[in-house]
C-alpha cells in the first residue's frame, strides 16, 4: 500500500534495506492495524511523490502530520480542498500576505506549491490520531535526515525553511551553498515570537531569482 515514485525510490533504495527502516515498517503495520493513523498509508510519501528530486527548489520542514480527521494528506502544513485551514497554515498565509503584499488562495491544499518545486516534508511522516508527535523517535527522523542530506549534496543552490526547533535541528547538516532560513514555528503558540515578520517568502524568491530560477508563486 505504501507508494513512492521511482524517482525517489532509486535514491533512497539503501534506506529501505536498513534495520531501522525494517523496524519502522513493522511498527507502522502494527499502528495502522490497531489505531487510526494519519495520513492514509498510500499518502505517506505524498510529499516526495509530488516533487521530483531534481525539481526541488525550496524545502519546508514541518514536525509531523496533522493528527485530526480529514486533515493530513502527506504534505507538511497542507490539507485537502474543502477542509478548514488549520491555525498554523492560517499564520503562514498571514505572513505571506504581509511579506509579499498578495492575497492567498483560500484553499489549504498546498499541492499548488509542490508543483512549483516546494518540498513540504514533515520530520515524522505519520502520526496516531489526536496524539501529536506520537511517532517521534520511531525511525522517521533518520529517513528524513537522509532526504535532506541528498538534497544538501546538490551543487545547485536550494532554499531550506526551518520553522521551530525540530526543523532547525537539521541545519548543521545543510551545505553552505544553500540558503537556510530559520524562524519560530507558525503555530499560534509561537508565531508571535518571530515567525511573523520573518519575510522568508520574499527572501526565498530573491535567492531563487539571483540563481537564475523562477520564483515561487506563493498564492
Amino acid at each position: 500500500m505504501i507508494r513512492i515514485t521511482k524517482n525517489w525510490a532509486t535514491k533512497l533504495a539503501e534506506e529501505f534495506d536498513k534495520p531501522y527502516f525494517k523496524q519502522l515498517q513493522q511498527f507502522l503495520e502494527q499502528e495502522y492495524s490497531a489505531h487510526t493513523v494519519y495520513p492514509a498509508m498510500e499518502d505517506i510519501f505524498a510529499a516526495l511523490n509530488a516533487v521530483k528530486f531534481e525539481d526541488v527548489k525550496v524545502v519546508i520542514i514541518g514536525q509531523d502530520p496533522y493528527h485530526e480527521p480529514h486533515q493530513a494528506h502527506g504534505l507538511a502544513f497542507s490539507v485537502q480542498d474543502g477542509v478548514e485551514v488549520p491555525p498554523s497554515l492560517v499564520n503562514i498565509f498571514k505572513e505571506i500576505e504581509s511579506d509579499l503584499g498578495i492575497t492567498c488562495i483560500k484553499s489549504g491544499n498546498l499541492t499548488r506549491w509542490a508543483k512549483q518545486g516546494v518540498l513540504l516534508l514533515n520530520t515524522s511522516l505519520t502520526v496516531r490520531r489526536s496524539q501529536a508527535n506520537s511517532h517521534h523517535g520511531k525511525g522517521w527522523e533518520i529517513f528524513t535526515q537522509k532526504v535532506i542530506d541528498l538534497l544538501s549534496q546538490r551543487a545547485e543552490p536550494l532554499v531550506f525553511m526551518l520553522w521551530g526547533s525540530n526543523a532547525q535541528a537539521f541545519a548543521p547538516q545543510i551545505a553552505p551553498q544553500h540558503l537556510v532560513l530559520k524562524a519560530p514555528h507558525p503555530s499560534p503558540l509561537s508565531a508571535y515570537r518571530g515567525f511573523f515578520g520573518c519575510k522568508h517568502f520574499s527572501k526565498a524568491n530573491s535567492f531563487l531569482v539571483d540563481h537564475g530560477k523562477t520564483p515561487i508563486d506563493w498564492h
